[in-house]
């Protein structure tokens, strides 16, 4: 079973927060195989650059990979794409990427706290 991070759950991960991930999220985190999109690292990298967060999107990706064997999806960006135009939900390049990412790769889950993208994305777990 394949599970998305998305990047708020990544930082939570990340900083050692586990409390403030739901108990649904927890489990799942602990039995599936993890990826996250490369939108993640992108939104991680501008987060680190405004100083919202401290360490940079390489080393909490490097950290990740050691603690709980992350990846980073390897999907040709094509095929997201073609499922991001259709979501028009939303005018966030980064939510619409990375809940393309999930529904592209066989409808994966996603856990994600966002509650816009729960209602419009019925894999969403939190």
């Amino acid at each position: 079973m394949i599970a998305y991070l998305d990047t708020q759950v990544v930082i939570f991960v990340a900083d050692g927060e586990h409390k403030r991930i739901s108990r649904d999220a927890r489990h799942l985190i602990n039995r599936a195989e993890l990826l996250i999109s490369p939108m993640v690292l992108i939104e991680l990298g501008i987060l680190h650059e405004i100083r919202r967060i401290e360490l940079s999107g390489r080393d909490i990706q490097r950290k990740l990979e050691q603690e709980i064997g992350l990846r980073v999806c390897t999907l040709p960006f094509q095929e997201v794409a073609e499922v991001a135009r259709d979501e028009g939900w939303t005018r966030d390049p980064f939510d619409r990427i990375i809940v393309a990412q999930a529904k592209a790769n066989h409808l994966s889950s996603l856990i994600s706290a966002d509650q816009d993208i729960a209602r419009h994305y019925q894999r969403t777990v939190w």
